[in-house]
């Protein structure tokens, strides 16, 4: 963590202590707005900072949602803009997407982009070779997002809520600054949290240091009225204490991401594929959250007993209350 710093931010361990606080905040607030999606209260130029990136999971059952989450990681690292894919996780994105196929505001053809324009990639190798680099920047949010915004009939109708993610590098630690244009602090606060921290994971990985702070500025946090009655339910639920997920193992997981993309692919096609892929206790742990999610998506004869089959493949005790 930087240290002898004035402008102090928010600190919290977790992603339930975080959203906790700014759900509370937002049922308070008497800052209204009205947008296309809907109206709802906000709050602008929050700023707030995780100590332990890894805690990254919510442990509600209002907003434990891992398999979602897991979803837009895969979507993000495929380099994907298809719709039929996340569609697989989160039916709602059909709503956002132009033509039927594909979503113009994906973010993995923008960080992971094909060749030179693998910006997750560039970013690695700059790290690499200067470490104190501020220049480790990857841009979300491009200026062509907003060509057709004055044309009601051909403006987009998903554009990225991210602008920046920023890596820092500093005593060792891989520290990331997350800049969001604005933020749905009930649906995509916590599949931001987790999907951002897991790509800081991976990086520090690949550049063989240790995990910082992860810092997420937004210039509107917002509460649409129509999660308001969901977002009081979530306030009152007794949230079990810190859990973070397990350390990612050390070898650089770049070199695994094809084979994880695959393995993805085949289980979204039909969860009783047989892998021939081998991974360590903590990608095969993933691998099975995946296969019950599809497992529950299809629902083919026998699905609850091999569901109950996968259960006893998880190592440890990070996973198991999300399967049922």
């Amino acid at each position: 963590m930087l240290q002898n710093n004035p402008f102090a931010v928010a600190e919290y361990q977790c992603a339930d202590d975080l959203m906790q606080t700014v759900i509370k905040l937002l049922l308070q607030s008497e800052d209204k707005f009205d947008a296309s999606k809907g109206g709802g209260s906000e709050l602008l130029g929050v700023n707030f900072r995780l100590t332990q990136p890894r805690a990254r999971l919510s442990r509600s059952e209002m907003r434990g949602k891992v398999f979602s989450a897991l979803g837009e990681l895969f979507w993000c690292l495929a380099g994907s803009n298809r719709l039929d894919f996340i569609s697989h996780y989160i039916p709602k994105y059909s709503e956002y997407s132009n033509d039927g196929r594909t979503i113009h505001g994906a973010y993995g053809p923008r960080i992971f982009g094909k060749e030179d324009s693998d910006q997750f990639k560039n970013v690695a190798n700059l790290l690499k070779v200067n470490p104190d680099s501020r220049r480790a920047t990857i841009q979300v949010f491009s200026a062509s997002d907003l060509r057709y915004a004055g044309d009601p009939q051909r403006r987009y109708k998903d554009v990225p809520c991210t602008c920046t993610l920023q890596a820092i590098l500093r005593r060792g630690q891989l520290n990331l600054i997350v800049h969001m244009r604005s933020n749905d602090a009930y649906l995509g606060l916590p599949h931001d949290i987790f999907v951002f921290t897991m790509l800081q994971e991976m990086l520090a990985r690949t550049l063989g240091v240790e995990i910082g702070f992860y810092q997420h500025i937004v210039n509107h946090l917002h509460l649409y009225d129509d999660h308001r009655d969901q977002a009081k339910d979530y306030l009152n639920e007794d949230v079990q204490s810190i859990l973070p997920m397990p350390w990612m193992p050390k070898e650089d997981p770049l070199s695994l991401i094809p084979a994880l993309i695959a393995a993805e692919a085949a289980i979204r096609a039909d969860p009783r594929c047989v892998l021939q892929s081998e991974f360590a206790p903590y990608w095969s742990d993933i691998i099975c959250l995946l296969r019950v999610h599809s497992e529950n998506h299809y629902k083919h004869d026998g699905y609850k007993t091999r569901i109950a089959q996968i259960k006893t493949q998880i190592h440890g005790s990070t996973y198991k209350p999300y399967v049922s």
